[in-house]
């Protein structure tokens, strides 16, 4: 009997563990995200408000339907400011908006891609971007290159809600070796950091691809990691030539 006590009690001490782990990584403590430190300097950055008229652009295959972005003014109410672009009076009116005009039902995709690589400094924790997406079961998928150049993609989630909604996916962290998995820093280059973000993928759900679709997008933020920008050797060489 002492024993099937004991017993239960470790149960439910681990499930009582396991429940606070999983709410402090769901919440704010993004720390052990992406590549551990000793040190860390965390801040919340923009990184692109869709205020450019034309930087970024849509696609899709021509036998499954077209797409037209262009920026429209508006955004969501509940977007909270980043406290050191307070005092900085950065243009935020525009939002992106992109019209899918589909041909026929079927498997599909679209993309919407600036005309660079949008690079982000620091090593990069988690990756933001507010959403409207009209209650269709679509799917969101974020398109970055890492390190070396290498073309990741991941999922984001389901645009199947009303009115604005705040979208947020963590980069996993690369692995020791740093050569496998998303690098965003390499042992030879410390003054060589981060990801760049090359796109926003929407893969259309087969029974709802049909007619007319609109979404919009605003805010790209990150949350990064910047003690290595902070703390770099102020006489190093710049390997750019």
């Amino acid at each position: 009997m002492k024993r099937f006590t004991v017993a239960v009690l470790f149960l439910l001490f681990s499930g009582f563990l396991f429940a606070q782990q999983g709410a402090e990584v769901g919440t704010a403590n993004v720390e052990r995200i992406g590549i551990d430190a000793a040190q860390q300097l965390l801040k919340e950055v923009s990184v692109d408000k869709f205020e450019k008229d034309g930087y970024w652009r849509s696609t899709m295959s021509p036998d499954d339907g077209l797409t037209t972005t262009r920026l429209f003014e508006g955004g969501p109410a509940g977007k909270e400011p980043i406290p050191e672009e307070a005092d900085l009076s950065i243009p935020d009116k525009y939002v992106l908006g992109t019209r899918v005009d589909f041909i026929h039902r079927g498997n599909t995709s679209f993309t919407l891609y600036p005309l660079r690589p949008i690079p982000i400094e620091g090593i990069t924790k988690t990756v933001s971007v507010w959403a409207v997406g009209r209650n269709y079961n679509h799917e969101l998928y974020l398109q970055l290159q890492d390190f070396f150049g290498r073309h990741f993609e991941l999922y984001m989630g389901k645009l199947n809600f009303q009115g604005w909604k705040k979208m947020t996916v963590a980069i996993p962290p690369q692995a020791d070796d740093g050569k496998n998995g998303i690098v965003q820093r390499n042992y030879h280059y410390n003054n060589q950091l981060g990801l760049k973000i090359s796109g926003l993928r929407v893969v259309c759900d087969p029974m709802e691809a049909f007619g007319s679709y609109y979404i919009y997008f605003d805010d790209l933020r990150a949350v990064t990691d910047l003690f290595a920008e902070d703390n770099r050797d102020a006489d190093d060489m710049v390997d750019a030539w």
